[in-house]
């Protein structure tokens, strides 16, 4: 489904400034940071990913919503330099939006067990925090992508192999937030999270949880105080229909927030820093979004998170 042609940027400006309410002057030329204990809407692109709009127009959705956070995919920047863009044009257009990228999706192996497999993936990594670092991103997920089908992982190598990328996060300017995965046979429980970024001994260790991923691997909203509250950076958030099964959910079956039966609010409360912003990104793969407006789609997943975490 096609956009309308971009207006000027004074225009779009002034008038989305106008309608949403929010500033749209690029992030560098905000005159503060965001308050602390507020919270940072974010949209994640998997929520317009299958408009197949590519990196540019994802971005330009984003904007017109009235988002001035976003999480990036690495395929989709990647299929962006592939197709003659730069780096250097890419954050161009970032700031010229009015966004600020703060975090980014991709799948490098960098836990698995084959050495080759890991060492290939830890030079993916490597070459996406540098990409990420130029974009002006400072964090990358890390979830256990090339883990999930048999179960019986390591742990302890599991937050060796996570120090080990953390440290390189030091080089880059990039840190990986572990992720959990509901769905993996490793990573699926907030428990396995918290022991491998708390035994991988590194000050920079943080967790990526997600509403729909906890509920889908059984973990408790009551054991999210034991994160603490510099343990998360940034939550995806999303809902699930009244009466899901985990063992049957998927992806797919995420929805808005409040649209649905997860304690959204409740969650929220107990990973909430008081001392720091918290970025909260609206993430789903909902097929019946996809085929709707992705710039309905995209204002609507802010206003939907903007009513749930008042």
């Amino acid at each position: 489904m096609s956009l309308p042609p971009l207006p000027g940027r004074r225009q779009l400006l002034q008038g989305l400034g106008a309608t949403v309410g929010i500033s749209l002057l690029p992030a560098s030329l905000h005159a503060s940071s965001p308050p602390k204990g507020s919270l940072v809407y974010c949209l994640n692109m998997s929520t317009i990913r299958g408009h197949h709009l590519g990196f540019v127009r994802e971005l330009e959705v984003a904007s017109r919503a009235g988002f001035r956070s976003v999480e990036i995919w690495m395929d989709s920047l990647q299929k962006f330099l592939d197709g003659g863009g730069t780096i250097a044009d890419a954050r161009k257009r970032i700031n010229d939006l009015g966004l600020k990228v703060e975090n980014a999706i991709g799948f490098a192996q960098w836990i698995v067990d084959d050495d080759a497999t890991r060492t290939k993936g830890i030079e993916q990594l490597k070459r996406e925090m540098e990409m990420l670092a130029q974009l002006g991103c400072n964090r990358t997920a890390a979830p256990p992508a090339g883990a999930t089908q048999a179960p019986g992982l390591d742990l302890k190598r599991a937050a060796e192999r996570y120090r080990a990328i953390l440290e390189l996060g030091e080089k880059t300017g990039v840190m990986p937030q572990l992720e959990l995965w509901g769905f993996s046979k490793n990573l699926n429980r907030l428990s396995e999270v918290l022991y491998v970024a708390t035994e991988s001994g590194h000050p920079s260790a943080r967790m990526l949880l997600d509403v729909y991923h906890l509920f889908k691997g059984g973990s408790s909203p009551d054991s999210l105080h034991l994160a603490g509250k510099g343990g998360i950076e940034i939550f995806h958030v999303n809902d699930y229909p009244a009466g899901a099964d985990p063992a049957t959910i998927t992806d797919a079956d995420r929805i808005y927030t409040g649209d649905g039966a997860a304690p959204v609010r409740r969650i929220l409360e107990a990973i909430r820093p008081h001392d720091r912003p918290l970025i909260i990104s609206f993430e789903v793969f909902n097929k019946t979004y996809y085929g709707q407006d992705p710039l309905k789609v995209a204002r609507t997943s802010l206003a939907k998170m903007k009513a749930v975490s008042v």
